[in-house]
């Protein structure tokens, strides 16, 4: 396991600044394309607005849905939909996810979690596990968000941890935060819990 570094009051600019600084680091490394993964929710996208506005090459960016709702693209619920509308006017490709995808190694998987310990669409319910051989799983909470009660699309443990760094954003929730730490202190089998676990990359956590 990483220890996770914990920085607590960040603002949306400041994470941003934060995760462009990191992504132009990869961009400049070798001069290939690279892949990103960001999360869905309501907390990612204020960030995702302002870390649009860097000056990097999103030509050659990718970005990826951790996961998604089984809706169409044009459904408010959709997160695909509104990554679009963020990513695709700077020049960003992304993708739409479906479990027939070939996924990458990420430079960055960007993660939210939700306060039952749930990160991407692996709740506790699914039984997430490393090992799962599948890079994409479809499946159904238990129970059903009543603020978005769809089917999901996800990518795994391994393939969240396919990635050269990991971050999460929290959203400055004193719960989240709890959860959080007491599944670093290895308190939980929740999902977050076994990611970290297994994670050997370096972890930062906008709590």
């Amino acid at each position: 396991m990483t220890t996770p570094d914990i920085i607590g009051g960040a603002t949306p600019e400041e994470i941003a600044r934060w995760i462009a600084r990191r992504l132009a680091r990869e961009l400049e490394r070798d001069g290939a394309p690279i892949a990103i993964t960001v999360p869905g929710g309501t907390t990612p996208f204020p960030i995702m607005e302002r870390l649009v506005t860097h000056d990097l090459d999103w030509s050659r960016v990718t970005v990826w849905p951790n996961d998604d709702r089984v809706v169409a693209e044009d459904h408010p619920a959709s997160n695909t939909g509104k990554l679009r509308a963020i990513f695709e006017p700077v020049g960003a490709e992304v993708v739409t996810l479906t479990v027939m995808e070939q996924v990458p190694r990420f430079a960055l998987a960007w993660l939210g979690m939700g306060a039952d310990g749930h990160t991407a669409s692996l709740f506790p319910n699914t039984d997430p596990k490393v090992s799962e051989s599948a890079p994409i799983r479809r499946l159904t909470p238990d129970p059903l968000p009543p603020e978005a009660p769809f089917d999901r699309v996800t990518l795994t443990l391994p393939s969240l941890l396919a990635s050269e760094e990991i971050v999460f954003t929290l959203g400055g929730s004193a719960d989240k935060r709890a959860v959080f730490e007491a599944a670093l202190a290895g308190e939980n089998d929740l999902p977050v819990a076994r990611l970290l676990s297994a994670a050997r990359q370096p972890v930062t956590c906008f709590a």
